[in-house]
């Protein structure tokens, strides 16, 4: 099975249901589900919930207590942009759960890589809120449990949107065992993200409105290449 590429999603997040006219609704996932169905090539990887303690690796428990007992509610205001229905809590935990199930499936061999198709999305939401649709940092999830189940020492986290990853900087944007690193426009929601944030471990790429990817590839490689070779420098790597 290695060196092929797995899928994992559910269609239990389809129940999802941030209300009418939202634009984060369930035909942006049920086109892509629709889109994959017949595709033979593909390891189908089962989902699963994430833990509480899973979760409480980088929100905190008060949070995810308070996101859990949406569940069954019809409806709960976080902010004018996320608001959870009935079925929201369960989704949110498939979302942070199918992506771990994806990371142990390629870190374990049994495939070279994957992608989880999930909702709500998570990289707007940060230590104890909720926020840009989103309710779980389901990225940053990934990371520390990879780093705490599976060993990982270190772990690179590329975020390429056009909104800027704040809530996955806000997790960890000051951790020197994890790399973030965001492309997004700028100026945009949620305006953090700037050209001055920025760290050995943290790299924002903010771009204007309809940057080509060459140009989002030459800002990448110049903003990038300082700090790679000062990571050389410090492990006693050498860059040839």
């Amino acid at each position: 099975m290695a060196g092929r590429t797995a899928v994992v999603s559910d269609a239990r997040m389809l129940a999802h249901d941030p209300g009418r006219g939202h634009p984060e609704r369930a035909e942006r996932l049920k086109v892509l589900l629709d889109h994959l169905a017949g595709a033979r090539d593909l390891v189908r990887l089962e989902p699963r919930a994430a833990t509480d303690d899973e979760l409480a690796e980088v929100h905190t428990r008060t949070y995810v207590e308070r996101v859990a007992s949406t569940a069954g509610q019809a409806r709960v205001v976080f902010d004018s942009d996320t608001i959870a229905s009935a079925a929201s809590a369960a989704a949110a935990r498939l979302a942070a759960g199918s992506l771990l199930a994806c990371c142990e499936a390629i870190l374990g061999g049994e495939v070279q890589s994957g992608f989880a198709l999930v909702r709500p999305p998570g990289h707007h939401a940060e230590r104890d809120r909720a926020m840009g649709f989103c309710f779980f940092d389901n990225v940053a999830i990934a990371a520390r449990w990879a780093q705490e189940k599976l060993g990982l020492r270190r772990v690179a986290i590329v975020d390429w949107d056009v909104h800027h990853g704040n809530g996955t900087q806000d997790i960890v944007g000051e951790d020197p065992t994890i790399f973030f690193a965001s492309l997004h426009q700028w100026p945009l929601y949620p305006g953090t993200g700037g050209a001055d944030e920025q760290s050995e471990t943290l790299l924002n790429i903010p771009l204007l409105k309809h940057r080509s990817t060459a140009c989002a590839k030459r800002s990448a490689t110049r903003r990038s290449a300082p700090r790679s070779a000062s990571a050389s420098r410090r492990t006693g790597n050498t860059r040839r």
